[in-house]
Formats: structure tokens, C-alpha cells, sequence
């Protein structure tokens, strides 16, 4: 061996010799009860029976200075528990010394499916604690779990022996036929109470000339692609009423999604849509809550009669993936009503329609960037060969509303001439600064014509309370305050929250009221 060669290996062995000597030994020894956790709680958040929660995590530290083995993990249920664990990434319910080093942790994650009439038979509601128990004895510590049941009425496509599902047709005989999802309400389904939530998988279709009554207090959940569609001569009727708590709004009729944890609270897109089909009739809405849809309330054409599609009032949609009112060539009426943010517009009207809106709120400030205004109007759709199918806008009326957003232009109108475009803002609060003076010259847009815009406040504050989380009551600051026609507010004389306008009217749902920051 050449000295080069010689000198060489002695350096190896002594670096390996170097790294042993300073090697840790990996050997555990049993923990002593000094274990730390992301959280003494794990709230499961609220679920309903039979249906599994998210995944929840807590993460188990080690902060001492050696290497350390929990005797077990281990439900306190035991056998009972409606929990399921998964430590370190083996699922299971009970665990026998699992292995912590030094300065570091291990992460458990929890999941639970409960059916309520095993823990609390002919209850709508319950409580269901347990815990996870490190160890035994006296360095034994526990981190409880506690989730709230709901007991609820499921409502879901019947699924047929060959494995397909029932399923809705739309549009039959025309070139857009297509299936969904979905089936017709029996007529024992066709009253919605207050006594327990609905969850909707599908869309729960609205029969030829019946009528779906949804009581007060009532809430409605949807699954992934579900809803609600009325179909021709069909009725929607929301019955809510005044709350006396407006954080639990125990009155009020709330459709969301069936996701309740507290992470899905502020999510768009869970659900479809309540659709008010052509040719449904005489839908009304008052005082309910339509939130976190891919389409609030999508409402087409009328009845033929004149009479309005829908009736809403003391409302609120917000929160929804595209609009939170699509209308297309329908005739709607609304007062004391909020159309908050959505991914594209608040509202649009479509293809015409006939519309009138009294002390209503339209504001956008949905996070992520928005290509289309708070409230867009227009007469026509542009159709695939490139032809165009026009209606009259016959009137869309706009009294004591603001329309404010997180955008310059929060109004955009179009017109083809075949057709009407005919519109009126008076006495409201407009988001408008044309900071290009791109539509200086714009007849649509000529706000010095009062036959278009009366009494217009542009470009001013409005002071919501917080309008990225949907809370549009104002404040005192608002330049709304007292700039409401007395003639619309003598036809609308309560705001939403039921307070009295008619002496001094505010602009929008909502009179002022101080924040608890100004006191």
C-alpha cells in the first residue's frame, strides 16, 4: 500500500471513529408525563349524523433534551368511541409506544362519524365529548375532543339497482336538453320546518304547480352540485322573519352548504344554485340568508301574466363563486335587500327583464381580482353563430341603493339597439370613477341627465362596517345618512334590521347605526 493510499485510510477511520464517538444514543426511555400540545381541545366543529367530519390535527410535543417512547395513545372510549385516530400516519385506536426524539413532535390526526340515535336517542342535537389519553397512571394527560350532532332530514336522488341515479331533465326537446342530478319533492316533502336542517344532495326540484314553503327558523344545506329548482308554475315561499339575535338569527331561513366547520364559513362555490325557472311564478323571499352558492339566485323570464318572478325582501346573498343574483329577462321586485360580493358580479340582469329595487345594498369586495363589475345590466346575449337574441330591459329602477365594490367602475351598462335599455338611479351611493374618461362620451352614462340619474352620489364613502366579511350595516361616517328619497322610504318604512327610516331615510338596507369602535 502506498503511503498516499496508507495516509487516506487512517484519515477515514478517524473520521468514522470522530462521528462515532459523538453519535447520540437512540435509545428511548419512557415518557414522563411532561408532553405539550398544539391545543388542550380539539373541536370537531359541528356535523351532521352519519356524515364524516375533516380531518383535525393536533400536533405532540417533546421538549425535553432525550429521545422518548409514550407508552400508549389511546382513546379514553375505548371500544365505544365514534372517533378515528391516525398517529404519525398509522390509523388505528389504540397505540403502543410510540417513539417522540428530542426536541421534536409527532402529529395526531382525528376524524368522527356518529349516527345521533346511538349517543342520544330522539335528540336534534348533542354534544359528543371524548378524549385522547397519553399514557397511564400518574403521567397520564389527556386532550378532549368535543363535537356538536345535528340530527337532519336528508333529501337525495333515489339510486336504482343498475347502479345509475334519478336525475332531472332541463330544457327536454330543445338543442341544450341536458340531465342533472336530482328529483321531484313529494308532495310530504314539499313544507320545510324549523324543527331540523335539511340537507339537499342534488337538486330537489319543485313540481308543475306545487308549492315548497320553507318555514321560519328553518336552515337548508346543500351538498357539492346541489340546489334547488322550481319548475313551470312552480312556487318557492321563504317565510323567515325578524331576528331578535342577529348573530344567531334564530328567525331568519339560511341556505348554505353541509360543510359546518368553521374553515368552510366564508367558502364560495360549496353548492349550486336556487334556480327560479321560466315559467315558475309568484316565488317570494323574505328575511333569509343565501350564502357561499356558485349562484345565489339565478331567476329567468316571467309568468306571462305580468306578475313578478320574485318578490324579495329583507334579504341577504353573499359570498357566491360567480353572481349572487343572476336574472335573465325576469321581473323582480326587492326591498331591504343585500346583494354582497360574488366572484363576478352582485347582480346582473340579463337579456332585459323588468326590476325595481327599493333600499337595497350592492356591494362586491370578494377577494381575488374581479372582471366584472358590482351591477351589470344589459338587453341581449350573444349567441354561438354570433347572432344576437334581444329583449327589452323595460324598466330596472334603482331607489335610495348603494353600489359600491373595491373596483373604479362598479356599474356597467349595455345596450343593442334592437332592443330597450331602460334604467333610473335616484337618491343612491354609485362607485364610478372613469379615471380614463373612457365612457365621458357615453350616452348610457351621462350623469348630468335626470331622466337616468337623480340626486346620483358618486364616488363617496360609505362606511361599512367590514365589507370583506359581508357586513354592510353603515356607520357614522357614511355620506348615505339622510340623502334617501322620503317617497321611497314612506314605501319602505322598516330597514332590515326593523328600524324605523321614514323620518330621516339612510341610503341602502341599512340605517346607520354607531360602531362599537366609534363609542
Amino acid at each position: 500500500m502506498t503511503l498516499r493510499k496508507t495516509a487516506l485510510y487512517v484519515g477515514v477511520l478517524l473520521f468514522l471513529l470522530f462521528l462515532s464517538s459523538c453519535r447520540k444514543d437512540f435509545e428511548t426511555i419512557p415518557s414522563s408525563g411532561q408532553l405539550t400540545f398544539s391545543k388542550d381541545t380539539v373541536y370537531l366543529d359541528t356535523v351532521f349524523t352519519n356524515i364524516g367530519s375533516s380531518t383535525f390535527n393536533l400536533k405532540v410535543f417533546n421538549r425535553s433534551d432525550d429521545d422518548i417512547s409514550i407508552p400508549s395513545i389511546s382513546l379514553k372510549e375505548g371500544a365505544n368511541s365514534k372517533i378515528r385516530l391516525n398517529v404519525d400516519g398509522v390509523a388505528g385506536t389504540n397505540f403502543q409506544d410510540i417513539t417522540v426524539l428530542a426536541k421534536d413532535s409527532i402529529f395526531v390526526f382525528v376524524e368522527t362519524t356518529i349516527d345521533i340515535e346511538e349517543v342520544a336517542t330522539g335528540n336534534t342535537e348533542f354534544l359528543y365529548t371524548d378524549a385522547i389519553q397519553f399514557d397511564q397512571g400518574a403521567n397520564q394527560q389527556e386532550v378532549t375532543l368535543v363535537s356538536l350532532v345535528k340530527d337532519a332530514i336528508f333529501l337525495f336522488p333515489e339510486r336504482f339497482d343498475d347502479g345509475t341515479t334519478e336525475s332531472l331533465t332541463l330544457g327536454e326537446g330543445t338543442p341544450s336538453e341536458t340531465e342533472i342530478e336530482g328529483f321531484i319533492l313529494d308532495d310530504s316533502e314539499l313544507t320545510f320546518t324549523n324543527e331540523k336542517p335539511y340537507v339537499i344532495y342534488g337538486y330537489a326540484a319543485v313540481g308543475a304547480g306545487k308549492i315548497l314553503t320553507i318555514e321560519a327558523g328553518s336552515r337548508i344545506h346543500f351538498h357539492r352540485d346541489s340546489g334547488i329548482i322550481v319548475g313551470n308554475n312552480g312556487s318557492l315561499q321563504v317565510n323567515g322573519m325578524l331576528s331578535t339575535d342577529q348573530e344567531l338569527l334564530e328567525n331568519e331561513v339560511i341556505f348554505e352548504g353541509d360543510r359546518l366547520e368553521t374553515s368552510f364559513s366564508s367558502t364560495a362555490g360549496q353548492w349550486g344554485a336556487i334556480w327560479l325557472t321560466d315559467g315558475s311564478t309568484n316565488n317570494q323571499i323574505n328575511y333569509a340568508t343565501i350564502k357561499n352558492g356558485a349562484i345565489g339566485l339565478l331567476v329567468d323570464n316571467n309568468d306571462g301574466e305580468g306578475n313578478p318572478t320574485l318578490v324579495i325582501n329583507n334579504s341577504q346573498l353573499y359570498n357566491h363563486a360567480s353572481f349572487s343574483l343572476l336574472a335573465r329577462t325576469a321581473t323582480i321586485e326587492a326591498e331591504n335587500t343585500v346583494f354582497g360580493s360574488a366572484g363576478q358580479s352582485s347582480a346582473f340582469l340579463n337579456i332585459g327583464g323588468n326590476y325595481s329595487f327599493k333600499h337595497c345594498t350592492f356591494a362586491n369586495y370578494f377577494e381575488g381580482t374581479r372582471s366584472f363589475p358590482t351591477v351589470l345590466l344589459n338587453n341581449f346575449v350573444e349567441l354561438q353563430d354570433g347572432n344576437f337574441f334581444t329583449r327589452d330591459l323595460v324598466q330596472a329602477n334603482f331607489a335610495n341603493c348603494i353600489i359600491e365594490g373595491d373596483n373604479n367602475l362598479e356599474l356597467f351598462l349595455q345596450q343593442n339597439e334592437a332592443a330597450t335599455l331602460n334604467y333610473n338611479f335616484s337618491n343612491c351611493i354609485l362607485q364610478f370613477n372613469d379615471v380614463n374618461n373612457q365612457f365621458a362620451d357615453n350616452p348610457l352614462y351621462d350623469f348630468g341627465d335626470t331622466s337616468l340619474f337623480e340626486n346620483l352620489l358618486r364616488n363617496v364613502n360609505p362606511d361599512f362596517l367590514d365589507p370583506n366579511t359581508n357586513q354592510f350595516q353603515i356607520g357614522l361616517s357614511s355620506e348615505g345618512i339622510g340623502q334617501g328619497s322620503l317617497t321611497t322610504a314612506s314605501e319602505v318604512p322598516l330597514d332590515i334590521l326593523g328600524v324605523d327610516r321614514t323620518s330621516s331615510p339612510d341610503i341602502g338596507a341599512y340605517q346607520a347605526v354607531m360602531f362599537e369602535e366609534e363609542n
